[in-house]
């Protein structure tokens, strides 16, 4: 087998554990809101170094951002929430970090799909 049909070949697998960690982010934060997401967030920082110098290390660090970026605007609608008058603002912040996560979450899957690395 050449080299070249090798490194391919650690490519499409990559790209397959991608598509695979993107559908697991997307069923925890729909059935937990991404509480559960920690789980496939450690798997993205455990193959990200192995898709290095590849589209697909774009795709573990946009999972990966979106992640983190989701967590802190999810603490910050809990703080708004605690205080009473910022509950209003707190049903602001959760949906629409909500809706930018899955933008992310779709956006980064088509994008895979389509052999598209991700802006870093």
């Amino acid at each position: 087998m050449s080299q070249e049909l090798i490194l391919e070949r650690g490519v499409e697998d990559n790209k397959h554990w991608a598509r695979i960690l993107y559908v697991i982010h997307a069923l925890t934060f729909f059935f937990s809101l991404g509480m559960l997401s920690i789980v496939p967030v450690i798997v993205n920082y455990v193959k990200r170094p192995d898709t290095a110098g590849t589209m697909v290390y774009t795709h573990h660090t946009w999972m990966i951002r979106s992640f983190w970026w989701y967590v802190v605007w999810m603490a910050v609608g809990a703080v708004l929430f605690a205080t009473i008058i910022g509950i209003p603002a707190a049903w602001v912040v959760w949906p629409v970090a909500w809706i930018w996560k899955a933008y992310r979450l779709i956006r980064g899957f088509i994008d895979l799909n389509n052999n598209r690395a991700m802006p870093v």
